[in-house]
């Protein structure tokens, strides 16, 4: 059938059960027949796309604030090699030298598709999407619309996902390739967010690092050319984050324009920002071609993984709010997503490998003297014909030592269980640190099933860590991670999982494996996830190697970075609160001179930066604390307690920040702002200049509120804290540290 037949044929069939979407809005969707065109809008935000009749083409119109009406853009200079310009929404190579969404290569070596306009659905609510995460909601949480493509020279269908949360200001898609014909094609590059935007000044923001210097927050012009960065590590890594926003250059925290875009996936990645000679700027977002080449037999279907979108015009603040509610309420499925989480001791700092059962328990005691609920064993607990006492032995054996734990997890476990919380009639909860993705070459499973292990063939395999990645894209390898877990899990009394990960990919047999590597960890980890709700889950990866959207469908948080020094932990987790919830990171207070940086920073200080995440703990040896520290901490904890549903569920607002103030500021404010708590801190000491006003966001202006420093009340309205601000007083020391409580009178 033509391409003219198909779309004739496919306006007939849209227009006959949707015939109410021709006269208006139905669920946030609309469809003009006339083209057609598509919006999907809320009173705040619009999307808007039309086909292009003459080539069946799909046409970008419009993606930010909420806009009533498409008027037709102008489409540049029709001559020269392009031989025209288009806006185009899911852009192959057709006429057209930018970089594409989707590069396909057939079963005789070609790469040109052809795609053209065949019809749309709309449906309420969202479907998920086959073994991968996603967003999730019911039909008054969102709506979806799905949009045809057919290529007739080649059989490859293309079904273009866009769901609207008009809550939350925020667009997610994905598409689906399926081989309609005999002959197996490959996908050799999958952005599932493209959109040509116009011709305006922009500045990107995304975030780069390494170990223990994560979420480093990097600001630049959109200049002409390609301006992007990419993961090829195998997993989204410490060097960039899945996640950028493109905003305009006079856009501050809180005024102005600022369009977010966060990848929910894992693996390699790939984002790309190209400004054309039209002035046109095209946005690509998915996953990395270097790690793709995903083969598609007949009759089979590639699903990419989902972008999710969101516009504010309340700045960058207003965009990482709208993150931060739509992945904790249909992204993050965990029974404990807005849980007050408990406070922990985790073991690796204070005695690292060197430990067994006694000693494990008497940290434990140790631990609940000073008011913390769980205790985390962390590595070294495993291992029997490879004990592991270092990190070079026994990874993949997922049994207790039992030169440590002779009577094997249990006994130990009740017995951290029996333990009594100080000033509670509560008893510990004991947790667990596992690597299950990960093997040592002296290790029973290596020796065993030396295969198993991703490899490129004969070529030498790139030890890391002592270790080496399993190949969780073989369903054998995942299916033992699976049983070895369950064991452990069904073992004992085991109520925190903190499941890491200590290197990238080196070496893979294809490209397609880093994504089949994807689909077997998911698939693990949504088994094991799944059977336990009761386990709190915590990502890890060297740090914040993995803190990505993907990860957070499955476990409610993640270790934010290895460095704990409170200074710069300070700067990783602003930078990581740009796309994701704070009550979905996790920070520790450490011992000082600090491990990493070998800096002393007050122990006040350190527990204000660490009660600014979700999850909070100490990761020390109670022991070797000053007496005075030891007598502090009770409190700390209890204040922590006090504040963390605030932290957990309240908006987010980023004050004052660390790489720009002597000064750093950040407050939460729960629902309806009733309360809120505010974080400020002082790095260096100074006569000059004063800091700055401090000016509260997101409050009642016309409520009063009692304002409580730790050492007394004040009584000051809404209006006053947000336009005139707080004048606070800093001792004549570094690193300094205030905790202020907000209460509507």
């Amino acid at each position: 059938m033509s391409p003219q037949n198909l779309l004739a044929a496919s306006l007939l069939w849209c227009l006959f059960p949707l015939l109410g979407l021709c006269q208006g809005e139905v669920n946030w969707i609309s469809v003009d027949q006339n083209g057609p065109s598509f919006a999907l809008a809320s009173s705040n935000i619009s999307y808007q796309f039309h086909v292009d009749t003459s080539t069946l083409d799909l046409i970008h119109d419009h993606w930010g604030a909420f806009a009533a009406e498409t008027v037709p853009d102008f489409n540049g200079i029709a001559s020269g090699w392009a031989g025209g310009y288009n806006r185009r929404e899911f852009p192959d190579l057709r006429q057209d030298f930018r970089v594409p969404a989707i590069h396909i290569q057939h079963a005789d070596g070609d790469t040109v598709s052809s795609f053209s306009y065949t019809g749309y659905d709309i449906s309420a609510g969202k479907l998920s999407l086959p073994g991968l995460p996603a967003t999730y909601g019911g039909e008054g949480d969102v709506s979806t619309l799905i949009v045809h493509l057919y290529d007739n020279y080649s059989d490859v269908s293309a079904d273009l996902y866009y769901s609207i949360f008009p809550r939350y200001n925020a667009i997610a898609r994905s598409f689906r390739i399926t081989n309609n014909g005999s002959q197996d094609i490959a996908v050799l590059r999958a952005s599932s967010w493209s959109i040509d935007m116009p011709n305006e000044e922009l500045d990107m923001v995304d975030l780069y690092g390494d170990w223990a210097s994560e979420a480093r927050i990097n600001r630049r012009p959109v200049s002409h050319g390609e301006q992007g960065f990419r993961s090829s590590a195998g997993y989204s890594s410490h060097f960039h984050n899945p996640f950028l926003a493109l905003a305009s250059p006079s856009t501050t925290e809180s005024m102005g324009p600022a369009t977010g875009y966060s990848l929910i996936y894992t693996g390699s990645f790939a984002a790309n920002v190209e400004r054309w000679s039209s002035g046109w700027v095209r946005v690509l977002l998915g996953m990395n071609p270097l790690h793709l080449s995903w083969p598609v037999a007949p009759g089979e279907t590639f699903t990419s993984p989902e972008v999710v979108s969101v516009h504010s015009e309340q700045g960058l603040g207003g965009m990482s709010r709208a993150f931060h509610s739509l992945y904790r309420n249909h992204l993050s499925r965990s029974n404990h997503t807005f849980e007050t989480r408990p406070p922990l001791l985790n073991s690796w700092e204070g005695l690292n490998f060197n430990f067994n059962q006694s000693s494990m328990v008497e940290l434990a005691e140790a631990a609940a003297g000073l008011g913390c609920s769980l205790f985390v064993n962390d590595d070294g607990w495993f291992g029997t014909d490879y004990p592991r006492n270092n990190d070079s032995l026994g990874l993949g054996d997922w049994t207790p030592n039992p030169a440590k734990f002779p009577d094997g997890l249990g006994p130990y476990v009740d017995e951290v269980d029996q333990i009594t919380i100080k000033n509670s009639s509560e008893h510990m909860q004991f947790g667990l640190w596992v690597e299950p993705e990960m093997v040592n070459p002296e290790s029973d499973l290596y020796k065993q099933h030396p295969d198993w292990c991703m490899h490129a063939g004969n070529h030498p395999r790139t030890l890391t860590r002592s270790q080496l990645v399993l190949n969780l894209g073989l369903q054998e390898v995942q299916d033992y991670v699976i049983t070895a877990i369950e064991k452990v899990l069904d073992s004992a009394s085991i109520r925190y999982i903190k499941w890491d990960n200590n290197r990238g990919m080196h070496e893979m047999p294809s490209p397609s494996a880093n994504h089949a590597y994807m689909l077997g960890l998911y698939r693990v980890i949504d088994n094991l996830t799944t059977a336990h709700p009761e386990v709190l889950w915590e990502g890890c990866a060297s740090g914040g190697g993995r803190f990505d959207a993907g990860l957070l469908h499955y476990w409610p948080q993640s270790w934010t970075s290895d460095d704990t020094d409170g200074f710069e932990r300070l700067r990783i987790q602003f930078g990581t609160s740009y796309p994701y919830p704070p009550s979905a990171m996790g920070c520790h207070v450490s011992a000082v001179p600090n491990q990493q940086t070998g800096r002393t920073t007050p122990l006040a200080f350190r527990a204000a930066v660490a009660s600014m995440c979700g999850s909070f703990g100490f990761e020390l040896d109670p022991s070797e604390l000053d007496q005075e520290d030891r007598d502090a901490i009770p409190q700390i904890i209890s204040k922590q307690q006090e504040i963390n549903p605030i932290v957990i569920n309240g908006d987010f607002y980023r004050l004052a920040l660390p790489d720009q103030s002597n000064w750093p500021a950040a407050m939460f404010v729960s629902p309806g702002a009733d309360s809120a708590v505010l974080f400020a801190f002082q790095i260096r000491s100074a006569l000059k200049p004063l800091p700055p006003p401090l000016k509260l966001q997101g409050l009642d202006a016309n409520a009063k509120y009692t304002v409580n420093d730790g050492s007394g009340d004040q009584s000051l309205s809404g209006s006053t804290l947000m336009n005139y601000g707080l004048r606070l007083r800093w001792p004549n020391s570094d690193y300094e540290s205030m905790i202020l409580t907000l209460n509507k009178e």
